[in-house]
């Protein structure tokens, strides 16, 4: 079954296939297969994905307004362009995924894996990364103000790139920062 405007798709196997500017609004997939493919300037608002893989698809000025992914993975998915207002993220494993200069504020990203995701230009005010695993992503110039960065894995993260006033640190994490700015801790 392709996908459509408010479909309900269980277990479907898509690989490499283009979806370029359809209306999916309102789509609804659980345990779905979605690798290498082009999302580009696709309706997908109000939709929701439970246990779905996107890995290496493209988002790119894609209108994902209000769509929910719950333990889905988007490992290497591109988010150029793309309008991620309301968006709401359960766990799941978007490492390596381009989110550069994207607007992620209020964002609950809790336990989210981020492994080497480009969060550069990214604002993340008052972002709830808490337990979220950023290992070497890459935040130049993002603004964390107010995020809650405890119990993230910090590790290979450059913190003294970002803009971090006010945001919630462990002591793991101070430890990081104070690394990230040149200090020499004994």
């Amino acid at each position: 079954m392709k996908p459509a405007r408010d479909a309900e798709l269980e277990h479907e196997i898509f690989e490499n296939e283009s979806f370029r500017g359809q209306d999916l609004s309102g789509l609804r997939t659980t345990g779905c297969t979605f690798r290498g493919c082009d999302f580009t300037l696709a309706q997908l608002n109000g939709s929701d994905h439970v246990g779905s893989d996107f890995a290496n698809s493209t988002f790119e000025s894609a209108n994902l307004f209000g769509a929910h992914f719950a333990e889905c993975r988007l490992v290497g998915a591109s988010f150029a362009g793309a309008t991620l207002t309301g968006l709401g993220v359960a766990g799941g494993d978007w490492s390596y995924a381009l989110l550069r200069g994207q607007d992620l504020t209020n964002l609950d990203l809790q336990q989210v894996k981020l492994r080497e995701a480009d969060l550069s230009e990214a604002d993340l005010t008052d972002a709830d990364l808490h337990g979220a695993d950023l290992t070497r992503a890459r935040l130049h110039n993002a603004i964390l103000a107010g995020a809650d960065l405890r119990e993230a894995n910090l590790d290979g993260v450059a913190l003294s790139a970002a803009r971090i006033e006010k945001a919630r640190l462990d002591l793991t994490g101070a430890l990081q920062l104070a690394r990230s700015l040149g200090a020499v801790l004994d």
